[in-house]
């Protein structure tokens, strides 16, 4: 048998043959760029021919459409250099008497009795910030939400600056000798989990980051777990939800334990 007759329409073996990848193809293209694309639950198509250029890679033509809201409130803080930092003496003064009010929780000198943050010596930039998110619900709680609503600009920009002021007590830590947990100070890489401290102190501060030694583990424990579920979602770019769904049951209780508990270090007053 000669090459022409191998190839030729009439050999039954090759005219299979083609047919059948040429049924592999179609079979394929369909599957890829139609059936899978309206697969997808979150993506709505004008047409087929839409879906093949959106599985193709090819930007869609502009809808007409609303653009997708985001499911909750966003936090509006812009977190820069120029958050609340070293306040006058009458800005400090005037957060005092505001802090009255805040005692029953945080403590008549900031240290929380009540497993509530202790705002002693936390950065301005940082209070000011969830004083902020409270207000414009972007984060949200039954007890501060409605203490933030009637604050003025002025009045969390003191607040933030007397709490800054005072003396910062450190957790006692009775097993001095303990190592830091590793997702403290190494994070966890191959889970994308950066270390706690390059944000939170003990190795670096992030702008915006509350400083945690010492606060009670119970609330640092809490928090993370509202991350992780996205119950609280005022983080910016969603940074924390995605390093706390990421951590394990037993990281986020190491972690918590941890900055509760810090050898007492020298009172810093900022």
């Amino acid at each position: 048998m000669s090459d022409e007759d191998l190839l030729s329409p009439r050999n039954p073996w090759f005219a299979r043959s083609v047919g059948i990848t040429v049924a592999l193809f179609v079979v394929t293209a369909l599957g890829g760029f139609v059936l899978l694309p309206y697969a997808q639950p979150d993506l709505k198509f004008t047409g087929v021919w839409d879906a093949i250029c959106s599985a193709a890679g090819l930007p869609k033509t502009p809808s007409a459409a609303a653009p997708v809201q985001p499911d909750g409130k966003l936090t509006q803080v812009v977190v820069t250099s120029a958050l609340p930092g070293a306040a006058a003496p009458e800005a400090v003064g005037r957060g005092a008497t505001l802090a009255q009010q805040c005692a029953i929780c945080h403590g008549p000198t900031g240290v929380s009795r009540a497993d509530s943050p202790n705002l002693a010596g936390q950065y301005a930039a940082a209070i000011y910030k969830q004083l902020m998110d409270f207000k414009t619900g972007a984060r949200a709680n039954a007890i501060m939400t409605p203490f933030a609503v009637n604050l003025s600009d002025r009045d969390m920009s003191d607040l933030a600056a007397y709490y800054a002021y005072l003396p910062r007590l450190p957790g006692f830590h009775p097993d001095r000798d303990k190592p830091a947990p590793r997702i403290v100070i190494n994070g966890a890489p191959l889970r994308n989990i950066a270390p706690c401290g390059s944000c939170h102190g003990a190795l670096d501060n992030k702008t915006g980051s509350p400083w945690l030694e010492g606060q009670p583990a119970a609330y640092v424990k809490a928090q993370l777990q509202a991350f992780a579920s996205g119950a609280r979602r005022n983080d910016i770019s969603q940074q924390m939800r995605n390093i706390a769904r990421r951590m394990t049951r037993e990281e986020i209780d190491q972690a918590a334990q941890w900055y509760a508990s810090q050898p007492p270090t020298t009172i810093h007053t900022q």
